[in-house]
């Protein structure tokens, strides 16, 4: 026997005798994470998750919990379809980076080089706006996500309606979170390619990374068949089915779906730096940009748990928040729609990812699975309980909530009359972005319409403020306030700080 064959078979009996310490040990990090989990659903009142964990290229964790809706209850698996949300938005990012390497864009190019139609309330930011700049949420104008909340307007038309926010801050001088800039960046994606981005996507991204079970347009869920149900846990009828908020109006900053098998096939992609079996699906250096930091998130960040992980930074690269933790660079980001959430994270140092799934309204077991896995699988640490830590943090939130709940009850000043009879009230308010409502009298009760969108009834609350009845899908009763102007005619009505004026 050679001495070189000799040497073989001692590292092949070195590694016979590890390998079962390692698969106990995989067994143990899975079991571990297992528990916590199955422990937090009951205590969330969770009714469907799914959990993925990939370290080094393999996937080393792998599990979906309960049902998909609480009235069918049939089982979640791993081919469920559960929303995206703004998760969404690194594909995006990644599909601008896809163009990068094409030398068809580049990320200084200004916005209006290769989307004309993009236009702000800022003539100086429309005109300097730069690709990098849809995806950082530091332009300088103010939120809008009332603009694609409350109308069913087109993509192109939310847009346009868009140039009515306000500037809030300098160019590139604070941070607000903008779902319609993205929406902007998928518009410029087609405009670049010739590809409606949710093709874009589709072509470049997901069949190379075979993702055969995504959706793209969160409509088409309902033809692949598979899917789960929001729910809604609320503060008086608990668990709930509430109706589906379908994001394909700002598609591009969240309406993609997809499940448990396809987003284990994403976060390989992920951890791989961009490579897929073996396949460059963007380039290593274009991948590396999307994960540095372009803008800082000030004023400690905008997740409650950073109280419990007190990072020292808090940043946002290009469609990922960033912090440290435990001395490492932690890319994440949340996505939320009505019922539905998700978390994706993604440690590069450690070569991990993990991404999380649930049809539970604020389901904020997510963040606790996140760093549950970081600890086990990144640093072999079991000793920090992080849904107990977690779930006392948002229950705290869920009694502030029910308290001011009752504030807002205490606050009512009974007794009091409308200035005007009901009729007075009603007619036709318009918001130049927002669209038009209309107020009538029907039967002796006050309603409103928004957009021929969605309704309420109004209750007189006090003095000329009325309060609508329980949104079916946001679980509360919202605030009217209507106001009067010097000749005691109804002037305008307020909602959520904006302004409808009487036409």
């Amino acid at each position: 026997m050679t001495m070189n064959t000799s040497r073989i078979l001692l590292i092949m009996l070195i590694l016979l005798l590890l390998a079962p310490s390692n698969f106990a040990q995989d067994i143990s990090k899975s079991n571990k994470l297992n528990a916590m989990i199955e422990e937090g659903m009951k205590d969330w009142q969770i009714p469907g998750l799914a959990a993925v964990v990939v370290k080094n290229g393999k996937v080393v964790f792998k599990k979906t919990y309960g049902i998909k809706d609480i009235e069918t209850k049939e089982a979640v698996d791993d081919n469920t379809l559960f929303s995206m949300a703004s998760t969404t938005k690194a594909l995006i990012a990644i599909s601008l980076g896809i163009l990068v390497d094409q030398n068809k864009i580049a990320w200084q190019d200004k916005v209006i080089t290769h989307f004309s139609a993009f236009k702000l309330s800022d003539p100086y930011i429309t005109a300097d706006a730069r690709v990098i700049d849809l995806l950082t949420h530091n332009l300088g104008i103010g939120n809008a996500d009332l603009l694609w909340t409350t109308n069913n307007l087109s993509t192109l038309e939310t847009i346009d309606k868009f140039k009515y926010a306000e500037k809030t801050y300098p160019l590139r001088g604070g941070f607000i979170y903008q779902n319609i800039m993205y929406a902007v960046a998928g518009e410029l994606i087609e405009s670049v390619s010739g590809q409606h981005w949710s093709e874009f996507v589709e072509n470049e991204i997901l069949k190379p990374l075979e993702m055969t079970r995504t959706q793209t347009k969160s409509k088409d869920i309902i033809k692949a068949g598979n899917y789960t149900t929001p729910h809604f846990n609320d503060l008086e009828d608990g668990v709930v089915k509430v109706g589906y908020t379908f994001a394909d109006q700002i598609g591009a900053a969240g309406s993609v779906w997809s499940t448990t098998n396809d987003i284990s096939n994403y976060l390989t992609f992920l951890v791989n730096d961009g490579i897929f079996k073996g396949d460059t699906i963007i380039q290593p250096n274009t991948f590396q940009y999307l994960f540095k930091s372009h803008a800082i998130v000030a004023d400690g960040g905008v997740y409650p748990t950073n109280k419990l992980t007190k990072p020292k930074w808090n940043t946002y690269g290009l469609g990922w928040f960033q912090q440290d933790y435990r001395g490492n660079k932690l890319d994440f980001h949340t996505g939320s729609l009505s019922g539905l959430v998700a978390i994706a994270g993604i440690m590069h140092d450690k070569d991990l990812a993990v991404y999380v799934f649930a049809n539970l309204d604020h389901a904020e077991l997510r963040h606790a699975i996140m760093y549950k896995a970081m600890d086990i699988y990144a640093f072999s640490d079991d000793n920090r309980d992080w849904h107990k830590e977690i779930f006392k943090l948002y229950a705290g939130f869920r009694e502030n909530a029910k308290e001011a709940k009752k504030k807002r009850s205490e606050g009512r000043i009974m007794e009091t009359r409308p200035s005007l009879i009901l009729e007075q009230y009603s007619g036709t308010y318009q918001n130049e972005m927002l669209g038009v409502v209309s107020v009538s009298l029907d039967k002796g009760q006050l309603k409103i319409d928004f957009n021929n969108l969605f309704n309420y009834q109004l209750e007189h609350w006090h003095d000329d403020t009325f309060i609508t009845n329980k949104d079916p899908i946001y679980r509360d009763k919202f605030f009217f306030n209507f106001n009067l102007n010097a000749s005691g005619k109804i002037a305008y009505f307020e909602f959520f700080g904006e302004k409808f004026t009487k036409k």
